[in-house]
């Protein structure tokens, strides 16, 4: 089976922020809480080609749904957040609204993360995960 490996856009263009510390994220999704803006995250590593091949998609979107701050963090870099969203696996994608986890997607799946931003406004949280 072959995959093909999406590179992110040139800099400037992309709508997609690298998350590449702790506190990188703390801050963005904070921001994000106090303007009331949805967060789209996918975790991910530059050395997985599974998490590689949802880079256009994930672009795609964050293109199409300006409202919303999509956000990559790599889960070497960001080792804290990774561990305490509880990611075992790439690419893991979460749906986020006033720093609560309202969804979360295992696996590299175009159609349902598509359909997991579209469908934010009529997403409830999910309980068991919250960002501190």
């Amino acid at each position: 089976m072959d995959v093909e490996i999406q590179q992110p856009q040139e800099v400037g263009k992309s709508r997609v922020v690298k998350v590449d510390k702790d506190e990188a994220w703390e801050l963005f999704t904070t921001q994000a809480s106090n303007e009331g803006r949805t967060v789209v995250a996918h975790f991910g590593a530059s050395w997985c080609v599974t998490s590689l091949s949802m880079n256009y998609k994930f672009e795609e979107l964050a293109q199409t749904h300006p409202d919303k701050l999509f956000l990559f963090v790599d889960v070497d870099d960001v080792q804290g957040v990774s561990s305490k969203l509880g990611v075992k696996a790439m690419p893991t994608f979460f749906l986020i609204k006033s720093k609560e986890v309202l969804k979360k997607i295992v696996g590299a799946n175009p159609d349902e993360l598509a359909k997991m931003v579209d469908s934010s406004a009529d997403v409830t949280t999910l309980p068991d995960i919250v960002i501190q």
